[in-house]
């Protein structure tokens, strides 16, 4: 795998903040400036639908191509039902070359864009308000770090589900580089013309939320993530598990000794001051949250499944 999704974020950031050229007529000149990111806000729709026709353009593809040569197929999208096969991804792994769709496509577009479309939104409340929110600024900071974060830790994901179970279908496609920009960015677009004026006070409970829900989830995915690499690592020696019958080890203290899958817990928290931002009145920006609730119940009673199936009668 080629891991630059940290690259990739800040050299597409700096281009379109402080890198757009731009001709300049009086010094018939070409010149640096920022983009004119309200743009993407003005043509939200546009491109939300737009980026949807793709996704199947690549889905169908994906699914047409796994049928050529020895391919890796996914136990989940191998069941012989067409439709279903195509929507969850029949091949494990596709690729071009050494270029692999599915681990760029889990971060890099959809993520990155998530935060142009962000910023977009702040620039355009500035032209339309006269001066960016509170909350339009701590949505930004949230968000944007959130994506970093995750940019920065690529290498975690190569042992999640997505890319170590799920083939690459109209699942994952859709929901890496369309769902993610343009449903997640719902805040920030509702905040543009909605400033709830939300005190100091209310802003820092917001933060310390935010901040007890972040340190849940990165503590909870670095342990598990540094574990599966090196169960042997003397960092690691305090923490206590299980030896299955199938040769792994499973965690029982530590963040996973607190609760089975307690990342969620974390990310939810995030997501939840996401929507709070925006105050309470309107349900449209707490969207994410219940969404998102639904989405990680589903996720672990289908991840408690899987772990049934491996692990047997040590789950």
């Amino acid at each position: 795998y080629r891991i630059n999704g940290h690259l990739a974020f800040w050299v597409t950031t700096l281009i379109l903040l402080v890198g757009w050229p731009v001709y300049h007529e009086p010094s018939s000149s070409w010149q640096f400036e920022g983009a004119p990111l309200a743009l993407i806000f003005d043509y939200y729709a546009e491109l939300a639908l737009v980026t949807t026709l793709l996704c199947f353009g690549l889905s169908f593809y994906l699914y047409s191509s796994s049928f050529v040569g020895d391919k890796i197929l996914a136990d989940g999208g191998d069941s012989g039902i067409a439709v279903y096969d195509f929507f969850m991804g029949r091949e494990l792994n596709p690729r071009i070359g050494n270029f692999d769709w599915k681990e760029f496509c889990e971060l890099r577009p959809g993520l990155i864009g998530w935060v142009l479309l962000n910023i977009s939104c702040m620039v355009k409340q500035h032209q339309q308000l006269g001066y960016v929110s509170g909350s339009m600024i701590l949505i930004n900071v949230f968000q944007g770090f959130y994506v970093w974060d995750g940019l920065y830790q690529e290498r975690a994901i190569l042992t999640t589900m997505d890319i170590t179970n799920d083939g690459f279908g109209h699942m994952l496609c859709f929901g890496d580089l369309a769902w993610v920009p343009f449903s997640y960015s719902v805040q920030a677009k509702y905040l543009v013309n909605h400033d709830p004026h939300l005190s100091y006070p209310a802003l820092a409970v917001i933060v310390a939320i935010h901040i007890l829900g972040y340190s849940i989830f990165r503590g909870a995915n670095g342990e598990k993530n540094a574990f599966r690499n090196n169960p042997n690592d003397p960092q690691l020696a305090h923490l206590k598990y299980l030896q299955t019958k199938r040769g792994t080890k499973l965690l029982t203290s530590g963040w996973w000794g607190m609760a089975r899958k307690i990342n969620y817990t974390g990310d939810w928290l995030m997501g939840l001051s996401w929507c709070l931002v925006c105050g309470f009145g309107s349900i449209v920006p707490y969207f994410y949250a219940i969404y998102f609730a639904i989405l990680l119940i589903h996720r672990s009673t289908r991840d408690d499944h899987m772990c049934q199936v491996k692990y047997g009668e040590d789950w």
